[in-house]
This record gives structure tokens, C-alpha cells and sequence, in this order.
């Protein structure tokens, strides 16, 4: 089958597909072509002998260079736009499948200048989502300082005193969100990963499945700890969550986090090789309706089981495929995929969710994650 010619400008550091495409970390955008399946890149003086060592499967072009050409022949304006037309003509090319995403405004000036851009619906590299086992093995390092992070956390909570008004001392001074999510993030960053926006949510805080949570944090109280770190040397990411409580928890909320322990187990079940992703979610929101937690408004508020069982990791932290109601994904062996079913109910006083990584293989499924699940500590 014939490939078609591909076409990237943007920066490794934030676009997924151009650090898929590169294997590397470069701050600023530059371009990427694929032409008959060879794969080129575009580099300033600044990082072509990076490059050169570091993405050994690129032919690596001089910016400068061709800069210096262009100019030549007489171009008063060279930039990315003039640049592409140059290296297609010379290899015959007059257009190019692009990714939805692809900048507008040199999207249009390469169409002035008479190349072709098809866009691609979806993902553009197809083959990113099914993990190779050198990619399993750098997922799993990013998890582990998820892991290191979360432990941190825990530790501090367990090491908290509880006060009358049934605050949370952590060495003589009241715990807050904002102060336990530094001490993960911190660990994390030891590491050698990268963590924002940690989740540390405690009571009804944690019925909005992506508040990060502020304020101080009580006893007695479900506190949701997500954490999903970038690890700084490969860019793939990990994901966990645990909800634990310092403290006895109320009966109810024991309730819901043994039905939430429950539900994963279910899904790890149904997770296989050629399992549609949508019947995962549905025994999950089966069972829950089964048990009695209904999912809809309740007093102005979305309550119960109102987003997927799970999403794919990798490059980001949210790719295919999806495992929720409306997903049209099949899972394929290799794939990695999030299990965190939760449930959220204001009168219960918060909400419980537990995220687990589940490795599809063609026998069924692998859990990734090492750490235990408690819920008091």
C-alpha cells in the first residue's frame, strides 16, 4: 500500500505526535516530514548536532542552510511556509496529510503557495496508541513516580494529628490541600518526573471528579488523591488515584468505597483483546445501578457515576482509546488504558475513586499499578 507523506511544525516539548515522531525533547517548533516512510527533520544550528545523536532514524536538514539557498535565488522572506515548498519541490511533492491540529495561518500560506494539505481525522499516528514493550516499560516508570508521590502523601496524613475541631495537624500545623499536593508533587519531582495540577480533594470537594481541591483538610473525611505524573526524561505519563481517610470513615462512605473496589475488579474482567471499550463502561454503570447508586441530577448537581471507566496513557496523559459510553473504540492487545470508575454523592459527604493502569493482552489484561488500596489509615 502506498504511504502517504506526512507533515508536523511544531515542538516535541508540548505536541505528543512530533515527540512520538522524533523520540526527543526540542523546545521550539521545527518541521517534520515523512516522505515514502523516511522520516526528516528541519533543525536551527542551535540543535541540529542534538538531533543528529539523539534521533538517529531522522535525516536531519540544515535550517540555516537552506536559508542561506533560498536566499540565493533571491527570496526576500523565508520562512516555514517557503522553507516546505522548497523541500517538496525538490523532492517532487505537491501535498501532504497534516494533523487536525496543524497551525491555521501556515496552513494558509501554504495553500497560496500551491501545496495540498489533507487534514487527518482522529489520531495521526495510528500506532501510537498500542504500546510497544519499551514504551510499557516507560509507562511504568512514570507510574512509579505516581507511586513514590502518593506514598509521600499518605505518609503525611498517617503522621497528622487530630484536633477537636477535627483538623488535621501535620507537624503542629493544620494540613491543607494546597500543602499535601506540594509534598507529592515534591516527591515526584525527586523522582525525576514532572507533576501539575494534582488532585488533592477532600470531603464534598471530591464530588467534582476535577477539582483540585483547597483549604484544610478534616478527619473522618474521604480525600481523593490523583496524581498523574510526566516522567522529565521520556515524556510518557503514569496515572493513580487513591481515596483514603484519616480517620474511621462513616459507614456509607465504607459502602461505596467496597462497591467502588468491586467495580474495578469487574472491569478488569471485561478488559480483553477485542473487547468494545463502550461494554467495559456498561457493566460498570449496570452494576452500580444494580447496587442502588443511581447517576443523575440531584438538587441542581450530577451525582452517582457521570464520567468514563477510562481513557488510554502514553505521550498524554488523555489519548485513545476512550472507555466510555459513547466510545467507538475496540481495545487491541497493547494498549494501555485507565480503570477508575468513581461515585460522588454530596449527602455522603464527598465521593470515592480508585484508579488502577491495565496493560490489554491478547490472554486479557495486566494491572500495571503496585500500590495497595486502604481506605483508613
Amino acid at each position: 500500500m502506498k504511504r502517504e507523506n506526512l507533515l508536523l511544525v511544531a515542538d516535541s516539548e508540548r505536541n505528543a505526535d512530533m515527540l512520538y515522531a522524533v523520540g526527543m525533547f526540542v523546545p521550539d517548533p521545527f518541521i517534520y516530514f515523512q516522505v515514502h516512510g523516511i522520516p526528516y527533520v528541519v533543525m536551527s544550528d542551535l540543535e541540529i548536532d542534538r538531533v543528529r545523536e539523539e534521533a538517529r532514524h531522522c535525516r536531519v536538514l540544515s535550517l540555516s542552510r537552506i536559508q542561506r539557498q533560498l536566499q540565493k535565488q533571491g527570496l526576500k522572506t523565508v520562512g516555514f511556509a517557503q522553507i516546505i515548498r522548497h523541500l517538496f519541490r525538490e523532492r517532487g511533492l505537491k501535498k501532504a496529510v497534516v494533523p487536525h491540529t496543524f497551525p491555521f495561518g501556515l496552513a494558509i500560506e501554504l495553500r497560496k503557495l500551491k501545496l495540498k494539505l489533507k487534514p487527518r481525522a482522529g489520531v495521526f499516528f495510528p500506532e501510537r496508541q498500542v504500546k510497544s514493550a519499551a514504551e510499557i516499560k516507560k509507562i511504568s516508570a512514570a507510574l512509579m513516580m505516581a507511586e513514590v508521590g502518593l506514598a509521600e502523601g499518605i505518609q503525611a496524613l498517617k503522621s497528622c494529628k487530630i484536633d477537636r475541631k477535627r483538623r488535621l495537624l501535620y507537624r503542629s500545623s493544620p494540613l491543607t490541600s494546597e500543602k499535601l499536593r506540594a509534598i507529592v508533587e515534591t516527591a515526584i519531582v525527586q523522582a525525576g518526573g514532572h507533576s501539575s495540577h494534582t488532585i488533592v480533594a477532600g470531603g464534598r470537594q471530591g464530588c467534582d471528579p476535577h477539582e483540585r481541591g483547597h483549604g484544610l483538610l478534616r478527619a473522618n473525611e474521604p480525600i481523593i488523591i490523583d496524581v498523574f505524573p510526566r516522567s522529565q526524561k521520556t515524556g510518557y505519563f503514569g496515572d493513580i488515584t487513591r481515596t483514603v481517610v484519616r480517620g474511621r470513615a462513616s459507614e456509607a462512605v465504607r459502602k461505596l468505597y467496597h462497591i467502588i473496589e468491586r467495580s474495578q475488579e469487574i472491569a478488569f474482567e471485561a478488559i480483553h483483546h477485542n473487547a468494545p471499550s463502550r461494554e467495559v463502561h456498561r457493566r460498570i454503570a449496570d452494576f452500580f445501578n444494580r447496587e442502588g447508586y443511581k447517576t443523575g441530577k440531584h438538587n441542581g448537581r450530577m451525582q452517582g457515576f457521570f464520567h468514563g471507566t477510562g481513557h488510554g496513557v502514553g505521550l498524554d496523559i488523555h489519548e485513545g482509546p476512550r472507555v466510555g459510553q459513547h466510545s467507538t473504540d475496540t481495545l487491541k492487545a497493547g494498549h494501555v488504558v485507565t480503570v477508575e470508575p468513581g461515585l460522588y454523592y454530596w449527602e455522603l459527604g464527598g465521593g470515592v475513586r480508585l484508579v488502577d493502569m491495565a496493560l490489554v493482552t491478547t490472554n486479557g489484561t495486566r494491572n500495571l499499578t503496585k500500590f495497595e488500596k486502604v481506605l483508613e489509615i
